[in-house]
């Protein structure tokens, strides 16, 4: 069969290895060696910093109140997407992944925009001034952390209370139990190891994160790790050795969390969908249960959805900020600059477009070729593969960054691909391998052993059988893949930031240039083209999915 064998394992590991492995033991030697010796000397001298101990209690802190805002809302929109008769709209699900979807550093940009001094709240609502000094601080941060990262833990609990639907609150009511001691005693339970599955992951995530802190943390003095490494690396004078300190700290701080993760999963998730799970019942809120249902899902909308986005918009729209929110004061200037053949805003939206497509086209062939050795990961060789492949959705992606640097600025290397274009697209690869790896593997699941029999007993070739059987069935995860690897490439800044060549930019980094420079327009003209371009591609997800879905069936 092809992609079997020891010379398909050896070729992906070594692929894998060069671009995904090699990075991080750059970080480990550049951590721990010095002159050729082993040196513990430079990781020890980060702990001598006062400033180390309060980015990790900032980063912690951060981290802790984000799990709390994202509970807030999402265990509310969970029961009411799936109690209520709001579960009947499935548009929601698609509404409601916009945030996650938009680049937190656009989110973070139109609630400063919003909140700040003389800022639209201002100009609607002059006697709300004084909330801004209240939402600039941590509260400000935690929320629109909250906002961006509420869908993912949504989803988790969504799925999970859906698949309680019947049998176990069924045969509670028989034995009598009242339905307040029923969600008490079997629901809870059963929701809580998905609940700390998608706690710890919005932790990882949070540390992890960069745009909102770079945006938003800067402005109220807040700094985190992914914050500090950068400014390692980006100000004069460069610290190499703190950078990639303060990098193994960050990696090692998510590996343990990942290994809790994981025991976590293993241990206390329960089977909750048996064959005797009924079908769904119709659900008939009362009136005052379907209104305040309605008004909830309406706020988180609005501040999750409606403040950035109107914010975004009005600022591309105006002719001049000061003048503020009056009529003749809007064109599309901004958006015809950004048109403009040769400038700034184009070269940058077409480098964004050129770069992503690149990647999009290799992951998805790596991610075919790991996909088809890995199949169901049943032994060692293919769960190695497995998991050094999905290891860059383990790791930030700044840490993973700085080793590629490191990596590539080896003195020993005969030839090098830093400070040129082809670094951007194989950091991309690399950060965005796991997303095709990921939907094109689960699609390879789907596939049942007596494809391969029967083709077999018909006397086909491997070949014929990937090229005419496989390929096709398989072009769906790999669409899928494609699309979720441009869509997140297109955002990408903090890769953007640290190894762009001179002279060059993309989308995300012009955004961000563009922003710190106060020349906010055209910068938010091209954030609205970006979120749009990622606003199409979702329902193209969504469609290809379902698509996907009904061919299966």
């Amino acid at each position: 069969m092809i992609m079997e064998g020891r010379r398909a394992f050896g070729f992906l590991m070594a692929l894998v290895t060069v671009f995904a492995v090699a990075p991080l033991l750059a970080i480990l030697f550049y951590t721990f060696a010095k002159e050729g010796q082993f040196d513990v000397s430079q990781f020890g001298r980060m702990f001598e910093h006062e400033r180390l101990w309060k980015t990790l209690a900032n980063s912690v802190g951060l981290g802790l109140f984000v799990i709390i805002g994202t509970t807030v809302i999402a265990f509310p929109m969970a029961f009411i997407r799936t109690k209520t008769s709001l579960y009947q709209y499935d548009w929601l699900d698609i509404v409601l992944t916009i945030p996650f979807m938009t680049p937190p550093y656009i989110g973070s940009m139109g609630w400063i925009l919003f909140m700040q001094e003389n800022g639209f709240l201002q100009q609607l609502v002059p006697s709300a001034a004084w909330m801004t000094d209240s939402f600039f601080s941590l509260f400000g941060m935690v929320m629109i952390m909250s906002l961006h990262l509420f869908p993912f833990l949504y989803l988790m609990l969504k799925n999970t209370l859906l698949r309680m639907n019947g049998s176990f609150l069924d045969a509670a009511l028989i034995f009598g139990r009242s339905s307040w001691r029923n969600w008490l005693t079997v629901v809870l339970p059963l929701v809580l190891s998905s609940y700390v599955l998608g706690s710890l992951l919005i932790f990882i995530k949070t540390l992890a994160e960069f745009g909102t802190p770079a945006t938003f943390g800067s402005r109220i003095g807040f700094q985190v790790f992914t914050t500090e490494i950068h400014t390692y690396l980006s100000r004069w004078p460069v610290d190499i050795s703190m950078a990639t300190s303060l990098s193994l700290f960050l990696l090692s701080v998510c590996l343990i969390i990942w290994y809790f993760q994981n025991l976590i999963g293993r241990r206390y998730t329960y089977g909750v969908l048996s064959g005797k799970t009924p079908a769904k019942r119709e659900i008939k809120d009362k009136w005052y249960i379907r209104a305040s249902s309605w008004i909830f899902v309406g706020m988180v909308l609005l501040l999750s959805i409606g403040i950035p986005y109107f914010s975004i918009i009005v600022t591309s729209l105006q002719k001049v900020r000061g003048d503020g929110l009056q009529a003749g004061n809007f064109s599309f200037a901004s958006y015809q600059e950004v048109f403009t053949g040769g400038s700034a805003g184009l070269t940058a939206f077409i480098n964004s477009i050129t770069f992503s497509i690149m990647t999009a086209i290799i992951t998805a062939i790596v991610g075919l070729l790991i996909a088809l050795y890995i199949k169901k990961g049943e032994t060692k060789k293919q769960q190695v593969l497995d998991f050094f492949s999905l290891m860059p959705n383990i790791i930030p992606g700044i840490v993973f960054v700085v080793g590629l640097i490191m990596f590539w600025n080896a003195p020993w290397l005969p030839a090098t691909i830093y400070n040129t274009k082809a670094m951007v697209v194989v950091t991309y690869c690399v950060l965005f391998l796991p997303y095709s790896v990921q939907y094109i593997k689960s699609s390879f699941s789907q596939l049942d052993a007596s494809i391969f029999q029967s083709a077999s007993i018909f006397g086909r070739s491997n070949w014929h059988v990937y090229r005419r059987i496989i390929l096709p069935l398989l072009m769906q995860g790999i669409l899928t893949g494609m699309m979720m690897t441009f869509i997140i490439s297109m955002r990408e800044l903090v890769a953007g930031l640290l190894i762009l060549p001179p002279s060059v930019e993309t989308g995300a980094t012009f955004i961000y240039s563009q922003f710190e420079q106060g020349n906010v327009g055209v910068g938010m003209a091209v954030a609205v083209i970006t979120v749009i371009m990622t606003v199409i591609f979702m329902f193209l997800l969504d469609w290809l999915q379902r698509r996907g879905g009904q061919a299966n069936a």
